[in-house]
């Protein structure tokens, strides 16, 4: 199995990456909101803080 940022050769302790850095890597990548899953966006939820509308 290839690492999944730099196609080295898997280490067990990282898996599914060669090592700490490209773990790290991946991570920054989320956080950064790189990966999305493709869509129509969502509308915006009221903050926890407001109560919701309520429905008829």
């Amino acid at each position: 199995m290839a690492c999944a940022i730099c196609a080295r050769p898997v280490d067990p302790r990282y898996r599914p990456f060669c090592s700490k850095r490209c773990a790290d890597i991946d991570l920054a990548k989320w956080l950064r909101g790189d990966y999305v899953v493709p869509g129509e966006p969502v509308e915006d939820l009221p903050p926890r803080d407001e109560e919701p509308a309520p429905r008829d």
